[in-house]
């Protein structure tokens, strides 16, 4: 009887490991930890495409007064609707980030909007001290400059979360003994458009999506292993990809679409125009739905750069003939 107990275990173990590592590839990793260390988050695809990109003629001054959540949604859960939000609410710092990590900080001159009264208090009581203590009627320029002003505004917001867009699962048992696993997607839609300060037009706009992706792998045995002996096991695990990486990757591919829509435009252009071209002719490609987003990542990675494009490019024509 224990024999036919061991045996039962032994059948278990390889399906709740071998689930583990279908979800991560390493089933330990997945695994709880009483302390974690504080670390810093490793570069998704898209902030490496942004960081890559070639440098423009010269750098767009932009301001983003708020990229808020116009969704509405709050977080659903088991026990009904909570006042949590179902997004975070920090998108326009996302934006920010990745205006930054556009060209390694050679595009965009950001400057902030988003707390201007902060701003603006603390120069006026800069102000108001060198005029008490300096005896200053004027300020001093070269203490306190003018503020920089911006040439194009940048708005918008999250426009759409919506949950199990995909859902599905299997399981099988024999004897009381079977594994199964569970899967669902939600996708989160971002909308941004640049509009310029002087006219008030709005020069381009983009919308991004992203998939949030959840899976649940478990395994279990209920058997009658003797007379009154009853083996009863369970074991799983569940691997949720966070929502707030999903969106700064959206917020990240949307940037990469504004910069690129901006260049087809000519309202703003890369520094070298021909060598970019090959980065422009992937960008339409994949905005037409003649490539995929996988398709763009597997030529950046197989080049290296963005700026070696080119001579992928070149392999292949010369390949084809």
């Amino acid at each position: 009887m224990r024999r036919l107990a061991n045996t039962a275990l032994a059948l278990l173990a390889p399906i709740a490991l071998g689930g583990c590592m279908s979800v991560t590839g390493s089933g330990r990793d997945m695994l709880p930890t009483e302390t974690s260390l504080a670390y810093f988050p490793k570069r998704t695809q898209t902030q490496v495409l942004l960081q890559q990109l070639p440098a423009p003629q010269r750098q767009v001054a932009v301001a983003v007064y708020g990229f808020s959540d116009q969704t509405g949604q709050f977080k659903p859960t088991e026990a009904g609707q909570t006042l949590s939000r179902a997004v975070t609410q920090g998108a326009s710092s996302m934006l920010v980030k990745a205006l930054q990590d556009a060209g390694s900080r050679q595009w965009f001159t950001i400057v902030e909007r988003e707390r201007l009264d902060n701003l603006l208090k603390e120069r006026q009581i800069i102000s108001e001290m060198r005029k008490r203590y300096l005896g200053e009627e004027t300020t001093n320029p070269q203490a306190l400059p003018a503020l920089l002003f911006a040439g194009v505004l940048l708005e918008g917001g999250i426009v759409g979360y919506d949950t199990n867009t995909v859902t599905g699962g299997a399981g099988a048992a024999f004897l009381g003994i079977g594994g199964r696993t569970e899967y669902r997607q939600d996708t989160v839609t971002v909308y941004l458009r640049a509009v310029s300060v002087r006219t008030g037009e709005v020069l381009t706009t983009v919308t991004a999506s992203k998939t949030i992706a959840s899976r649940a792998i478990g395994a279990s045995a209920y058997k009658f292993v003797a007379f009154k002996e009853l083996l009863e096991f369970e074991a799983g695990i569940t691997s949720n990809e966070p929502d707030q990486v999903a969106l700064q990757q959206a917020v990240e591919k949307a940037t990469f679409g504004l910069i690129m829509e901006g260049v087809d435009l000519n309202l703003w252009q890369f520094a070298d125009v021909q060598a970019a071209e090959p980065l422009m002719e992937l960008y339409r490609n994949e905005r037409d739905g003649i490539y995929e987003a996988r398709d763009v990542q597997r030529a950046v990675r197989k080049a290296g750069s963005l700026s070696d494009l080119r001579i992928i490019e070149q392999e292949e024509e010369n390949e084809g003939t």
